[in-house]
């Protein structure tokens, strides 16, 4: 028997982020103001004590803009970077020269699968939207239908891929075969990232009207036309440095023995801030002082790329806020107690209850590490069912509908200059479309395997 406060607690959660939309849809209410007041006065009818609302948000704001904040403002940097030296050209010219401006979109998704594979999907973003801005500025198409495939490549390998961090902890936790892991998520991965990418863009990019003035793609407008561009494989170096170092860190236990400095001088390097950091350090060399920028310029680039990431690391920071009244009230543990009195396979109620946990949390990470920490006792106890399939299948369910209590909801929403209602209708349903797409095609491989 399901608790009557359960389901009060999750009926409260639904008129809160319905509330909210409409607040800010049609209401036209800060969003930041909306989703502090959403906050409270959920906090306030689930009972928590009114001692502990107002430092649960709080705790849930810093959590969130203690890793976001650094990554916005550092890969922004970079992107402006970029812009200014003209290598977000150089890199979008060779993209339509290679592929076509008919098919830019497939080269999309396929650089946002490999970008993302060993970074966090904030990071991925604010290192690929310049390069986004950049191609559908050149090709004169939508927004939507370039960045949009970049969008389902980053979040396809974040949800599903080893050796991505998040992916990894389902692995793990699930004590899964980590080459398996990634040949069937491959499988799966690819062509759900080729129908909610670049197949799904195609449909819903024309109904989509975008503003025609940009703030933020503004500020990534190539002023280095004028002069030669810079080379292709070292602009390309310079963006993928990061990447390399942050998959450097992910393999550092293969390499070399935990609690040895070169282990601990891996995982440094090999973290988001740190890897991001020295990328930016490298492109004011490569992308600056090369170009003939002094340091008085470089300095004002990277001075005038943080004022327009204000709104953007509030916003991220008060869904964040949302996020941890959602687990504090007592949402999250009701989402949990109705999964676990469905009798349901194993492989959807892996789905199901990530796909719960990130309605409720907003983060895939968490929801993600939630569910497989409560399936994975069931499964070893009941078997039948691959650990790595099961692995995929939680993945796929932490990717569900992104919406007003997630952070990258906020990113695309801002960065894309959507209302949210464009966001839900592009963003949130691309999500969709890959979790749904990708528990459909692991269920099809447990019938083989």
């Amino acid at each position: 028997m399901i608790d009557p406060h359960s389901i009060f607690l999750l009926a409260s959660a639904l008129v809160a982020v319905i509330g909210l939309i409409l607040l800010i849809a049609v209401f036209k209410l800060n969003p930041f103001i909306t989703l502090l007041l959403a906050s409270l006065s959920l906090a306030v009818v689930a009972g928590m004590p009114l001692s502990t609302v107002i430092h649960s948000f709080e705790a849930g704001v810093g959590a969130t803009l203690g890793h976001i904040a650094v990554v916005v403002a550092l890969g922004t940097m970079l992107g402006k970077m970029m812009a200014e030296s003209g290598g977000a050209d150089q890199i979008a010219h060779t993209l339509i020269r290679l592929f076509g401006e008919k098919r830019v979109h497939w080269a999309m998704v396929v650089i946002g699968l490999v970008v993302g594979l060993p970074a966090f999907f904030e990071v991925g973003f604010v290192l690929l939207i310049p390069i986004a801005f950049t191609v559908a500025r050149r090709t004169r198409t939508s927004l939507v239908l370039v960045g949009l495939p970049m969008l389902a490549g980053l979040s396809v390998v974040h949800g599903l891929v080893p050796p991505h961090p998040a992916a990894l902890l389902a692995v793990t936790i699930y004590k899964a075969d980590v080459g398996r892991t990634i040949f069937y998520a491959l499988l799966v991965g690819l062509p759900t990232a080729a129908l909610a990418g670049p197949l799904y863009a195609k449909l819903i990019a024309p109904h989509i009207k975008l503003p025609a003035e940009n703030p933020m793609a503004a500020q990534f407008v190539d002023h280095g036309a004028e002069r030669s561009l810079p080379g292709f494989w070292l602009t390309l170096f310079t963006i993928l440095f990061p990447v390399m170092l942050m998959l450097a860190g992910s393999w550092a236990n293969a390499v070399s023995a935990p609690g040895t400095v070169l282990n601990e001088a891996l995982h440094l390097v090999g973290n988001d801030d740190m890897a991001l950091l020295i990328g930016v350090l490298l492109s004011f060399f490569t992308l600056g002082r090369m170009r003939g920028f002094s340091r008085a310029t470089i300095l004002r680039f990277s001075n005038e790329s943080l004022a327009p990431t204000a709104t953007i690391t509030l916003l991220v920071g008060a869904g964040g806020g949302f996020g941890r009244i959602l687990q504090d009230s007592g949402v999250s543990q009701a989402i949990i107690a109705v999964a676990l009195h469905s009798h349901i396979p194993l492989l959807l109620l892996a789905w199901l209850l990530a796909a719960s946990m990130r309605l409720a949390t907003g983060s895939a990470t968490v929801a993600m590490t939630t569910a497989a920490g409560i399936v994975a006792p069931i499964a070893l106890q009941s078997g039948g069912v691959h650990p790595e399939l099961l692995a995929i299948a939680t993945g796929a369910g932490s990717l569900i509908f992104s919406h007003v209590n997630d952070g990258g909801f906020w990113l695309v929403k801002e960065y894309f200059n959507m209302s949210v209602a464009q966001t839900i209708k592009t963003w949130s349903v691309c999500e969709t479309i890959i979790s749904v797409t990708a528990l459909a095609l692991t269920a099809a491989l447990s019938c083989i395997v």
